[in-house]
């Protein structure tokens, strides 16, 4: 939660924003301030040496530097990372001191900085804006993390930070910038939608997302948006740290500020859509909540909505009156299991009834591609108060790799179930594969003892550690970033999406 009003008035001067419990949405300041956690372990604060970082986390490691507290006042003596330091202090090299380094104003920040972090002994996010020539050139975002190498007390800070460029600073490339398309990701999703800007060739375009003391918000653009092309990838999960409800209100929000600032045309990418599940009455006054959720787009204006499996198609297409676009993952989870599954013979089981329409066209899916028959199977299962209370199991799935595909898992207990009456069924293996990892607190134990030898997942909801620790080597996953990134780069050219189901990215 945002800390400016606590904060003494000449350090907010220096900044936008503070934050003394830092949750930071760019992926490298977030794995850094993971790291530092995970290293800290209870200590004073973390030992330099004990943070480190693998080879697909370089980014991180390239964004950091440290500084060791040496002298009166705070002064603190640059030991490592002198490229990423010169975004706040200009050229600089080892050695060099706060005191002396060539940015004045940024210099002041940072000591001010990290005067806090020493005195509170905790990590401070901070953002604030770059002015040159009385214009705003780039936002700057600054995770200041205490570190203690004798156990006992603070004698340095290990400083990670990233710049946002705005509207004026260097041109883009042409590919980047002559299109009118404006890609933008928010929140947790910021490392999904970086894989589709990279699939794309482009840049996400930087954002403002800002919490106030009391939890509220506001996001925005930086970038003039008037006349562009504009798609906001946000998935809307829920987890400890936001709700669905949550995520959904401020995706809205976003799609508000794009319409008042003149975009042209606003698309929200949604992989997992939030509130889906409830697409029918099924008992008195039931609401309806995916009609409800599609009135709340429109409302806002939303020109097109673009979401992966959702949980009922039909009811999907027909809540909806602005354009509506549905993808499905069946063409990477085919590819995946015809490269492992070799000449097995195959069945595709469906949990339920509900999703039995799913399995059949993966099955259909399957013979094409193998050119051999796959056989089928389905469970029925009634539900009532949230309580399965009978289960029927039809089909053939003797001596075969039995696929259960469904297109979430949330607790895990369909899934388990789907297993287990395979197993007993005779299947020789069992894989699940689900497009959306939604997973509850209770999930990892009830996945971690199913007879489920892989669990196939994509990467629509960021996974949960629990359950990747829970299935360890059974678990796979597959991104969807490229099929969510060639479906915009039609839509945006006014392309064929069947023909994109019908192939695969």
């Amino acid at each position: 939660m945002t800390t400016m009003a606590m904060t003494d008035p000449p350090l907010k001067r220096l900044f936008d924003r503070l934050d003394f419990a830092p949750q930071p949405k760019r992926p490298e300041l977030q794995i850094v301030h993971e790291r530092w956690e995970a290293a800290r372990d209870g200590a004073v604060a973390a030992r330099r040496s004990a943070i480190s970082f693998s080879p697909q986390e370089r980014g991180a490691a390239e964004a950091i530097f440290v500084h060791r507290f040496e002298g009166p006042g705070d002064d603190g003596v640059l030991t490592e990372g002198a490229p990423a330091a010169a975004i706040l202090l200009g050229p600089c090299r080892i050695g060099d001191r706060l005191s002396e380094a060539t940015d004045r104003r940024g210099a002041a920040r940072l000591r001010r900085l990290l005067k806090e972090v020493r005195r509170s002994g905790q990590p401070v996010l901070a953002q604030y804006a770059s002015v040159e020539h009385g214009r705003d050139r780039a936002i700057v975002e600054i995770l200041a993390t205490p570190l203690s190498e004798d156990g006992r007390t603070i004698d340095g800070t290990l400083t990670a930070s990233w710049a946002y460029v705005l509207d004026g600073a260097p041109a883009r490339t042409p590919r980047e910038a002559d299109s009118g398309l404006a890609l933008f990701a928010l929140g947790p999703s910021m490392s999904f939608g970086e894989d589709v800007a990279q699939a794309l060739g482009a840049e996400l375009t930087p954002l403002e997302d800002r919490e106030f003391e009391d939890g509220e918000y506001k996001i925005r653009p930086l970038e003039n948006v008037r006349g562009r092309d504009c798609y906001a990838i946000f998935t809307l999960h829920g987890d400890h740290v936001a709700s669905s409800a949550d995520r959904l209100c401020k995706l809205l929000f976003f799609i508000g500020a794009l319409k008042d600032a003149g975009a042209a045309r606003v698309t929200a990418v949604t992989p997992y859509l939030c509130f889906s599940r409830k697409d029918r009455r099924t008992k008195p006054r039931d609401p309806v909540t995916t009609r409800y959720v599609a009135q709340l787009f429109e409302a806002m204006g939303t020109d097109r909505l673009v979401c992966i499996d959702v949980h009922n198609i039909a009811a999907f297409q027909n809540a909806f009156r602005c354009e509506t676009v549905h993808l499905d993952a069946q063409a990477l989870f085919a590819r995946r299991v015809i490269a492992d599954a070799g000449d097995s013979a195959i069945a595709v089981v469906s949990p339920d009834l509900g999703g039995e329409k799913r399995a059949e066209l993966f099955r259909l899916r399957l013979e094409r591609e193998l050119k051999r028959p796959v056989a089928k199977a389905f469970m029925d299962k009634y539900r009532s108060e949230g309580r399965v209370v009978s289960d029927i199991f039809a089909g053939d799935v003797k001596d075969r790799i039995a696929i259960v595909i469904d297109d979430l898992i949330a607790g895990g207990g369909t899934a388990a179930r789907a297993a287990a009456a395979c197993r007993a069924n005779g299947a020789a293996r069992v894989w699940v594969a689900a497009t959306h990892g939604v997973f509850s607190e209770t999930a990892a134990p009830v996945l971690a003892s199913a007879p489920i030898d892989r669990l196939i997942l994509t990467d629509s909801v960021p996974l949960a550690p629990a359950v990747a620790a829970a299935l360890g080597d059974r678990l796979t996953l597959i991104s969807v970033a490229g099929l969510v990134a060639e479906a915009i780069r039609r839509l945006h050219a006014n392309g064929s999406i069947t023909q994109l189901l019908d192939e695969g990215p």
